[in-house]
């Protein structure tokens, strides 16, 4: 709080300790009390503070991040469970179905976060999560090639929004080299829907010819509605922000929003949700040129992890595994990539450098796709298979520092 007797000029906000309460929420704090904020809490206080924001946040967010990958990836495991042959699909349909779903996805992003400022995050991710739970549930019913490619076109708008508000929440609670080491783990989903994935797959597709459906079919309609029903919940459990966080007190609310305002260096930069977006704002976030490096960057980066996630079982299935072990076999290759992607991200925020970290994903990530190409299929199938770690491990490497490099430099 700022001393008693420090003096605001007449056009800044009232001093902090004379606000009640949380009115200091209704007001933007000036640069001068910023730069005069002394936290009333000891340096562990403050630790404990961001351990009840880690608990609370990252484990949930993980946790929903896991489940969109499983639902927008599990069509790589439906296939090699019998969906490509009972739709009939040739090699480039299966890649158009893949494909389709990319578009309005990517279209979708930008205003369904401008959308999501407009709102409150936590009802804004149900819904998301109702409407992608109930398309996957109706994937399990699709009869033909054109069904599916509609089914995977309202796949996409259903979840674009997801990611990026998932990854803006955790910007507007944790500084710049503190948001790294808690996205990892929230990325890290990415690697163990791949474990889960492959998992559930294997076990689901036995159901097949239960109520004369196929296995497949059964892997769509159980995961839809799994993510259906825990979008009930989701509203009341995912707090929106800092400043409105119900299991936070006032003055610990109070001190999460100022040290982000802080770490904005000008004070300029605002990373809480109580602003609404105006059309100023998204003039300028789409006609900065930093904004589109940062597109390209990650491009490079998601479209290795997304061609990855949708043929790895196909290509070990090809191998000369049966399906439902070529299913089992895809999960030690994402728990390892977890793996060294939290270790990456960690030691990346741990000497606060994102170059090199991205590099050396991206290094690993070259040498396992190169020697995929190189080695000769089927006849080396162990060796092709111990390629897989090293393509995914670095495909996943690189994308957390990207990300936060991304936000760095936007800053």
């Amino acid at each position: 709080m700022i001393p008693k007797g420090t003096e605001p000029a007449e056009t800044s906000v009232p001093a902090m300790d004379v606000l009640e309460k949380d009115d200091f929420f209704k007001e933007r704090p000036s640069i001068e009390q910023l730069e005069t904020y002394q936290p009333p809490f000891t340096a562990q206080e403050q630790k404990n503070i961001l351990r009840k924001v880690d608990w609370r946040l990252v484990p949930l967010l993980s946790f929903l991040y896991l489940v969109s990958f499983i639902d927008r990836g599990n069509l790589g495991n439906a296939k090699v469970a019998g969906l490509g042959k009972d739709l009939h699909l040739s090699g480039t349909q299966y890649n158009i179905a893949v494909t389709l779903f990319f578009i309005p996805y990517s279209l979708l992003e930008v205003p369904s976060n401008i959308i999501l400022k407009l709102t409150r995050p936590s009802i804004w991710i149900s819904l998301m999560m109702f409407s992608w739970g109930l398309v996957i549930t109706l994937t399990g019913i699709v009869q033909n090639f054109s069904g599916l490619l509609a089914i995977r076109i309202f796949l996409g708008v259903a979840e674009a929004g997801f990611f990026p508000a998932a990854t803006y929440l955790l910007t507007v609670w944790y500084t710049r080299y503190e948001v790294q080491s808690r996205m990892v783990f929230f990325y890290a989903a990415v690697s163990l829907a791949g474990a889960f994935s492959g998992l559930l797959a294997y076990a689901i597709q036995k159901m097949d010819g239960v109520a004369g459906l196929e296995g497949w079919r059964w892997i769509f309609i159980l995961e839809g509605i799994f993510t259906v029903f825990l979008s009930f919940f989701i509203w009341s459990l995912l707090p929106d922000s800092p400043s409105t966080a119900p299991f936070l007190t006032t003055e610990e609310r109070e001190f999460i929003v100022l040290r982000l305002e802080q770490d904005t260096g000008s004070g300029r930069g605002k990373v809480t949700n109580n602003d609404k977006v105006n059309k100023r704002q998204v003039i300028a976030g789409l006609t900065d040129w930093k904004v589109w490096a940062a597109v390209f960057m990650y491009w490079a980066t998601s479209i290795s992890s997304y061609g990855f996630t949708y043929t790895v079982p196909t290509v070990i299935l090809e191998l000369g595994y049966t399906a439902a072990n070529a299913q089992l076999l895809t999960v030690p290759i994402y728990v390892v990539a977890m793996i060294f992607t939290v270790a990456n991200a960690m030691a990346s925020d741990y000497y606060r450098q994102r170059t090199p970290f991205i590099l050396l994903g991206v290094s690993v990530g070259i040498a396992g796709f190169t020697a995929l190409l190189a080695i000769p299929h089927p006849q080396l199938p162990g060796l092709t298979y111990g390629m897989l770690f090293f393509a995914t491990s670095g495909i996943y490497m690189s994308l957390v520092p990207t990300l936060c490099f991304v936000g760095k430099i936007i800053l």
